[in-house]
């Protein structure tokens, strides 16, 4: 039996369009990245130039996107089975590849792990499923509470309707979020933390 708090939580949520993500959040590719067999993504650091990377582990090799530029930077189709899924590895780790290559890298998804759901200057994200089973994403500058409007401190920026949500969260650095799902990849980034400014 359900409450009447969590009905009108229900209802909110299911209500609630979804709408871009607010300044200073902005969409790193003009579409969702078709990524067919998504298992999960890791994030790493380039050591060149300090762009957040994302690394995905698919059932068709692994890819590393640089989440600045959206740009593919390394592919491997034919990753060593022995390492490959991150399953295999205690710390759910892939081998990491292009600029991180002789480095793990973690990765979160349809065999566990996770991401960071908040970062330093306070943005938060949180899965809600008042639809079950599809998932939304919400976006909060306001800690997760989540009151008012969505548009106002709380934002439904993704609504996975269509394929199975396998992670969400922000890279380590809080300068970029992620939404993968079994089929594609989205991303947004900004360039600095609010307490950088």
């Amino acid at each position: 039996m359900t409450t009447e708090h969590q009905q009108l939580l229900r209802k909110r949520y299911a209500s609630a369009p979804v709408i871009p993500a607010p300044e200073p959040w902005q969409p790193v590719f003009a579409h969702r990245t078709p990524i067919g067999g998504l298992l999960g993504i890791g994030f790493a650091v380039h050591p060149g130039n300090g762009h957040d990377l994302v690394m995905v582990v698919s059932s068709s090799g692994h890819g590393l996107f640089d989440a600045v530029t959206g740009e593919k930077i390394a592919r491997d189709r034919d990753p060593d089975p022995e390492t490959s899924n991150p399953d295999a590895h205690p710390d759910l780790a892939c081998p990491g590849l292009g600029p991180v290559a002789g480095t793990q890298v973690h990765i979160a998804g349809l065999f566990g792990g996770g991401l960071h759901s908040t970062t330093p200057d306070g943005w938060s994200l949180d899965v809600v499923s008042p639809e079950w089973p599809h998932d939304r994403v919400i976006l909060s500058a306001d800690g997760g509470i989540h009151r008012g409007p969505a548009g106002g401190t709380w934002w439904h920026i993704f609504h996975s309707d269509y394929s199975q949500l396998r992670t969400v969260g922000f890279s380590p650095s809080g300068r970029t979020l992620a939404v993968a799902t079994s089929s594609d990849l989205t991303l947004w980034a900004r360039e600095r933390l609010h307490f950088d400014d």
